[in-house]
């Protein structure tokens, strides 16, 4: 298996290469140039399998040749040491709770095995790495943990100052030793334009960058994993909503589909940064700048990384701009996906809706992919069962979660020793010079 870069103007490499490089040199993002499948016997094995024997099997397909099995058996374990609930709202409605891990957060699940391969290349090769990562809520927490302590990387963390919530910003600014967090005077775009723009800087090749973000393959091969771990508690085929933002949650489930996942749809929900939603409908596609600050801050990505991955994945050509030089099969894109945006009202609407009709209290992301459910079903009238990912702890967003149903929601173990330590962080302008200087003093 060989990784191409999407821009299609770079060499191919190896995983190993893609995942310690992240972002390929022509400011592509790296795809395998095969899909692999799992086998009828696989998936019916996998069907009571636990959660850290699956991540095996399906991350060994892309590792086979480069992580021996005992050591990716040894890391998923390590990795996945906390409970993957499935939970029964209605006959035809479940939620997939990712937010058992340390950050409370579905990031954990890719952050945790991302952290763990990268050390054991760098062990291999006796070599140090700087990680530069945007966030826009949630992915900065779990990647500082997970890497927080490891001895061969420094990680060095970008959000927007004035778009994640108290909760999100204390779980990744209170580590400290090879954690650096950095408050940008912007919207995640322009964070994570930063990091890009510093990945192709002939001046700093000598850093040894790379990304944990969802540009890195890393980040989104261990995603493939809790799709195809919850489709085989069905016994058909079902539907997935999925809230998105920079779309790297969404291509994990697209690629476990192709690896032969029983899933018949994925009901892709954004908030009211509508980008993809309105290509979707168009065919047309315009970002959104700068991107719209809505409560479901995770998501307000005004062009997403990953949507470059998904039109490749459809055979188009999607350029780091936004610019579509091949269009996608739209026709593939609609089998397999419907696209609706949420407003801000409507998720507040649908978090006490929620929590009156079945006593669940879900968060603004989660809440956009529900509504999102709801208008689908209504379209539709689709009856395939659906399970719908909540991707953080309602704790992470008190103040919305107080405001609508009057409910304090309780504090997870894992957040409240973070809340009580000192933060440290710096604030920075949005300006690539003083950024760059930043990296090189």
């Amino acid at each position: 298996m060989k990784f191409y870069s999407t821009n299609l103007n770079a060499r191919k490499v190896n995983i190993k290469e893609a995942i310690l490089k992240g972002l390929a040199d022509d400011k592509g993002l790296y795809m395998p140039d095969y899909i692999p499948t799992l086998s009828s016997e696989e998936l019916a094995r996998l069907k009571t399998a636990d959660y850290p024997e699956t991540a095996f099997v399906i991350m060994y397909k892309f590792l086979e040749n480069f992580v021996p099995m005992e050591k990716l058996s040894e890391i998923c374990r390590d990795a996945y040491n906390f409970p993957v609930p499935l939970e029964k709202i209605s006959n035809n409605f479940f939620i997939l709770r990712l937010d058992k891990g340390p950050t409370a957060a579905f990031k954990d699940f890719a952050a945790r095995a991302m952290a763990r391969l990268m050390n054991f290349f760098l062990e291999q090769d006796d070599k140090n790495l700087l990680i530069l990562t945007a966030t826009s809520g949630d992915t900065g927490s779990a990647v500082a943990n997970a890497f927080h302590g490891c001895k061969r990387i420094k990680l060095i963390v970008l959000f927007p100052e004035k778009e994640v919530t108290d909760r999100q910003r204390k779980l990744m600014t209170t580590l400290g030793d090879n954690i650096s967090v950095v408050a940008i005077d912007g919207k995640f775009d322009d964070c994570q334009a930063l990091v890009k723009d510093a990945f192709v800087d002939p001046d700093l090749k000598n850093l040894n960058l790379s990304s944990a973000n969802s540009i890195n393959f890393a980040r989104l091969m261990p995603q493939i994993v809790y799709y195809v771990f919850a489709a085989l508690k069905f016994d058909d085929n079902i539907n997935f909503c999925v809230p998105s933002g920079n779309f790297g949650n969404l291509m994990g489930g697209l690629i476990a589909k192709k690896m032969g996942a029983p899933i018949k749809k994925f009901i892709v929900a954004v908030n009211e940064n509508d980008e993809v939603a309105n290509f979707f409908k168009t065919q047309i596609y315009e970002k959104i700048v700068p991107s719209k600050n809505c409560i479901s801050n995770a998501m307000n990505v005004g062009h997403p990384s990953n949507l470059s991955r998904l039109i490749a994945l459809y055979n188009g050509i999607m350029d780091e701009k936004g610019n579509i030089l091949k269009m996608p099969d739209m026709k593939k894109i609609h089998d397999d996906m419907a696209c609706y945006s949420v407003t801000d009202d409507e998720t507040k609407t649908q978090i006490k809706s929620i929590y009156e009709k079945f006593g669940a209290i879900v968060e603004p992301h989660g809440a956009v992919g529900l509504k999102a459910m709801e208008n689908y079903i209504n379209e539709t009238g689709d009856s395939t069962p659906v399970v719908c990912v909540e991707t953080a702890d309602p704790a992470k967003f008190p103040e919305v979660i107080r405001e609508v149903i009057n409910i304090d929601p309780p504090l997870p173990e894992s957040m409240k020793t973070a809340m009580e330590k000192k933060e440290c962080y710096e604030k920075m302008a949005c300006d690539y010079k003083i950024f760059k200087k930043y990296l090189t003093t």
